[in-house]
């Protein structure tokens, strides 16, 4: 038998986003008996931790939650750990040679944009490096073309949307450069999904007669929920009643609840924060709207499919591959008008809406869990 291949894969934490629970859905779904693999976390936390299987050895390097406050009694401990990762980071040789214990790896694995520089640096030159890049870097702050071109040193660039390979195209300077991106969809379980949203909804009231707009995400202001707060007050004001449901947490929750105050809508906007099971609550209510100002490939999109939701969509990377170029949800405008013009539509014309059902209703979905978990071991097997 052949040795096992030995990967090295690098994620800030398992906190809830959608990169996070790809990578442990991934993980749990691959064989145990192909592949040694060290996941390398900055932050040992997360709601995914308990997910991924014991045969993957976890290192970290941090230990704690993650501090998104400025209060006094978290500057030093915030600073104590952004100082150990920079050092690290600057100086991987103490990584590999302290935390890795000099371990050799035929491959090693950034599951995020975020670690390109942390495995590029890497003092291990015979590996072969992969990314993951989840996130349409022409919309994210910092990347200009130079930055993103940084990419190629890769050997191989997965991408999970039509908009990004696109992206990695246009900015590849030859063929050599064009193969080393590889798009593949994001593997999820859609049986996990379905079962789940069975579960009874808690702490929450759903009224038959007020429609309910729900929203999911990391509370980050690439989200847009402060757009769906305050269409969400405008609406009210043109005495259309209806609900909104925004489910997560992040660094900008505080932000948010506050500016739901503000505009004075405590009485029919709910922060719910973080839960475990977010599908009841997809199922109970009467949309899902996606009010991103950019995304990678919106896996929340994929469970709102599963599930046969009606689907308001700001047109975002990925948002027209998902709903089938319009044929299974309402894509709108990317701005607070276009929000607005797709929650007054559901509201005032609630009947448009049944023609995305009725195509759900037959819709196979072209994004298999086990297809893509293949391939990316495909890939791996190859380098």
């Amino acid at each position: 038998m052949t040795d096992k291949k030995k990967i090295l894969i690098r994620i800030g934490s398992l906190r809830h986003g959608g990169a996070e629970k790809v990578l442990a859905t991934f993980l749990k779904n691959l064989p145990s008996d192909q592949y040694e693999i060290d996941l390398l976390l900055n932050l040992y936390s997360g709601k995914y931790l308990s997910e991924i299987p014991d045969w993957i050895n976890i290192i970290y390097l941090n230990k704690g939650e993650m501090i998104t406050t400025n209060r006094i009694q978290d500057i030093l401990p915030k600073a104590k750990r952004v100082i150990y990762q920079n050092i690290l980071k600057r100086f991987p040789t103490l990584l590999y040679k302290g935390k890795l214990k000099n371990k050799k790896y035929d491959i090693e694995f950034a599951a995020i944009h975020g670690m390109r520089d942390e495995i590029l640096n890497s003092p291990l030159q015979s590996s072969k490096k992969v990314v993951w890049i989840h996130n349409d870097l022409s919309e994210v702050k910092g990347y200009s073309d130079e930055e993103i071109k940084k990419f190629f040193n890769f050997d191989r660039i997965l991408v999970i949307s039509k908009k990004i390979e696109d992206l990695f195209y246009d900015l590849a300077e030859n063929d050599f450069e064009k193969r080393k991106v590889i798009r593949i969809y994001n593997p999820l379980d859609t049986q996990e999904i379905v079962s789940k949203a069975e579960k009874p909804v808690i702490n929450y009231h759903f009224e038959e007669t007020v429609p309910t707009f729900v929203s999911v995400g990391t509370v980050f202001p690439q989200k847009g929920f402060d757009r769906l707060l305050r269409t969400h007050k405008k609406l009210l004001d043109e005495g259309l009643k209806h609900k909104v449901l925004i489910i997560g947490d992040g660094y900008d929750f505080e932000n948010i609840k506050k500016l739901k105050s503000e505009l004075g809508i405590d009485e029919s906007a709910t922060m719910l924060g973080f839960t475990d099971n977010p599908y009841p609550y997809f199922k109970n209510a009467s949309f899902y709207i996606l009010s991103s100002r950019y995304e990678g490939f919106p896996t929340v999109l994929f469970e709102a499919i599963t599930l046969k939701k009606k689907i308001i969509a700001t047109e975002v990377s990925g948002v027209k591959e998902m709903l089938d170029n319009g044929e299974l949800g309402l894509i709108v405008e990317n701005s607070e008008d276009g929000i607005y013009e797709g929650m007054k539509k559901a509201l005032e014309e609630p009947i448009f809406f049944l023609k995305y059902q009725e195509n759900l209703k037959n819709y196979e979905m072209p994004f298999n869990l086990e297809n893509s978990v293949n391939k990316i071991s495909r890939i791996l097997d190859e380098l």
